[in-house]
């Protein structure tokens, strides 16, 4: 069974920066496509990154956040620099067990439990 574990969430300025962890275990990690999303309140869970085949970010974020990989460690990051109040929410970490670049949550079977993110204006 895949486990994903989150962290590096925070509260930080508006223009500063957060680096979120993902640590998978359970199976090959490297057989997985991994993912971002993040969901405020009384809002939908939207893919910020990905990050498979190659990588995709949403535009809202593009040229701020950066999605890596590192094989060897079975880890996922997420650094978000340049952060505005708009990027408050939760963010989670999600496992695909196919290749390619998934993006929707429906094509993802593991999630994190979440961390939070608040950025203040």
């Amino acid at each position: 069974q895949v486990q994903l574990v989150e962290s590096g969430g925070g509260l930080v300025q508006a223009g500063g920066s957060l680096r979120l962890s993902c640590t998978f275990s359970g199976r090959s990690f490297r057989n997985y496509a991994m993912g971002w999303f993040r969901q405020a309140p009384g809002k939908e869970r939207d893919c910020v990154a990905a990050i498979g085949w190659s990588t995709y970010y949403t535009d809202s974020v593009q040229g701020r956040f950066t999605i890596s990989r590192d094989n060897t460690k079975n880890a996922v990051y997420l650094q978000m620099n340049n952060l505005k109040p708009e990027d408050t929410a939760v963010y989670y970490c999600a496992a695909a067990d196919q290749p390619g670049l998934p993006t929707m949550p429906g094509d993802y079977g593991y999630w994190g439990q979440g961390t939070q993110v608040t950025v203040s204006s």
